[in-house]
């Protein structure tokens, strides 16, 4: 299963971002093949927090249109949204210890931890700092081109 990470979500939200185009065709792909795909409970958070901070985009995503694009992403009837559950805790520990990240590396830790939680066999995203964790695979869909 594949799961996307904050960045292509709001590559594909924003039309302004150079990316777009590449990110938007990478979740459309995802969403309509019927297949299971996932996106980790924390991305949505982040992405609501950067597509509508003011200091990050002029204009910053309006709130509702913001939250409209989370609910349509949810309505995929094959999406996955990753949350924790029983045994994440241990999962998170042990990769937060092995990857000696501290700080808002954290965040990064905890999407790991959720993919690898639940099974997830890569994640997409253009965050090279996901390289700490050895255990999970990672691909930049907007600057890799093979098929995915």
């Amino acid at each position: 299963m594949i799961a996307l990470d904050t960045n292509i979500l709001v590559y594909a939200h924003r039309e302004d971002s150079e990316w777009h185009d590449a990110a938007f065709a990478c979740v459309a792909q995802l969403a309509e093949s019927g297949g299971a795909w996932a996106i980790p409970a924390p991305c949505f958070h982040e992405f609501l927090a950067i597509v509508s901070h003011p200091r990050i985009y002029r204009p910053p995503t309006p709130m509702q249109l913001a939250l409209d694009q989370v609910d349509a992403w949810r309505e995929s009837p094959s999406l996955q949204v990753l949350a924790e559950g029983e045994g994440y805790w241990g999962r998170l520990h042990a990769l937060v210890l092995s990857s000696r990240v501290a700080g808002a590396q954290v965040h990064d830790a905890r999407v790991a931890a959720l993919c690898l939680h639940h099974g997830v066999t890569e994640l997409w995203t253009a965050d090279r700092d996901f390289g700490r964790f050895p255990e999970l695979r990672t691909r930049n869909p907007v600057i890799d081109k093979r098929s995915s």
